[in-house]
């Protein structure tokens, strides 16, 4: 089975064709698809799934995430990849001077369309926001930790494990899986 998912992120192409290796085959698309707005990573991952579908008339995979601070009221939310392109890490962390709560959440919506089935997988983990440690990772992995370690001090083995859009692309393998049988 081939699935393209459409990212402008060739990292989350790769995490996802590692955990559904096997199963199906990744194609990585980058597709300009228009900006939604929702308080729900599922509900934006399922606008940009119907919408990649309508464009491309074959099995799409798409993904929206969020960053959850609980001491800036869950900002940036649903809006992190902006935030992390205007203002970065040293810019949540500037945000975050003063407060001892350091406590956040990621969350991750998978969504999965192929003109039959509309099926939309989440994912989420708690952690801490630290000074930038670790070398491997995207995004925010480096100031995100659970467990003693940063996303980005991990292997992409242990952050394929337990990393919130690993947890959404495992729900999503194991619905292809249970749906080709």
């Amino acid at each position: 089975m081939k699935i393209t998912f459409v990212t402008s992120n060739e990292h989350k192409a790769r995490e996802a064709a590692g955990i559904l290796a096997g199963l199906a085959e990744i194609e990585h698309v980058s597709m300009e698809i228009p900006e939604l707005r929702y308080e729900s990573v599922a509900e934006i991952a399922a606008g940009k799934a119907a919408y990649a579908y309508s464009v491309l008339h074959r099995p799409v995979i798409t993904d929206d995430t969020g960053l959850f601070i609980q001491a800036l009221n869950g900002f940036p939310g649903t809006c992190a990849a902006y935030v992390q392109k205007t203002i970065g890490n040293s810019g949540i962390l500037a945000l975050l001077a003063g407060f001892a709560n350091r406590s956040a959440s990621f969350e991750t919506g998978i969504a999965y369309h192929d003109g039959k089935y509309q099926k939309t997988f989440t994912g989420s983990i708690k952690g801490t926001i630290v000074i930038p440690r670790g070398c491997g990772g995207f995004g925010y992995d480096p100031i995100f930790e659970v467990d003693g370690k940063t996303l980005a001090e991990m292997t992409s083995e242990e952050k394929n494990r337990i990393s919130h859009r690993a947890i959404g692309l495992h729900a999503l393998r194991r619905w292809l899986a249970d749906e080709r049988c």
